[in-house]
């Protein structure tokens, strides 16, 4: 390789880690990506789905992990009358242990913190956001076939959500968005300061945008 060929190289490696580790460029990026907040105020019930939390092996008590703003979001809206019911949606991802769910581990959670039984459905058998949709929209049809639906979970998982769920529940559904990682205000060190923290903005957006070309495939 010539010295020229391997000067271009170098810069075009360094020109990428700039890029990719500037904060201003995937706060942006992620930003104009996820979802906004629906129109409409009051739904009959919010499906939540699942992956903000985890079994603690020391307490043997849930541990929440960081989307569990859909969860936290969720008991908001139920609290201030935005939503009739609360549907936690989520079993186990877990290849070696299938006995833990995550949605039971949220349910004695919620009937900790005062929420009633009247106010929560439980699906705990589905593993990933196709299971989420099929599972969930089954259990409204049956339960309470004309309910208005909120699908709950994280801004940059909605995108991915929302063509997987519209085609399965074959109705008007509302996305309600959490726990951002895009930014619309940046300071100075933002612009020219490399941060580590961009390469995880990038690794979530690079995951869901390929689940994203998958599902559409599959759609």
């Amino acid at each position: 390789m010539s010295k020229r060929r391997k000067k271009q190289l170098l810069i075009a490696a360094i020109l990428s880690l700039l890029f990719f580790s500037n904060n201003f460029i995937a706060g942006q990026v992620a930003h104009a990506y996820e979802s906004s907040y629906p129109l409409r105020n009051h739904h009959d019930i919010g499906i939540v789905l699942g992956g903000y939390s985890s079994l603690n092996l020391r307490t043997n008590d849930i541990a929440f992990g960081p989307s569990s703003d859909r969860l936290f979001q969720a008991v908001k809206l139920l609290k201030a009358g935005n939503l009739k019911k609360i549907l936690l949606s989520g079993g186990s991802a877990n290849l070696l242990d299938t006995t833990t769910k995550e949605s039971d581990l949220t349910y004695n959670f919620l009937r900790q913190i005062g929420i009633p039984d009247s106010s929560i459905w439980v699906e705990n058998l589905s593993r990933n956001t196709v299971e989420n949709a099929q599972r969930s929209i089954d259990m409204i049809h049956r339960k309470q076939p004309n309910a208005s639906i909120l699908v709950i979970t994280s801004a940059w998982h909605i995108p991915r959500s929302r063509i997987i769920f519209d085609k399965i529940a074959k109705q008007k559904l509302d996305y309600y968005p959490t726990n951002f990682i895009g930014k619309s205000a940046f300071e100075l060190t933002d612009f020219i300061i490399p941060d580590a923290a961009a390469f995880s903005i990038w690794d979530v957006l690079l995951k869901e945008w390929v689940g994203c070309l998958v599902d559409r495939t599959r759609a």
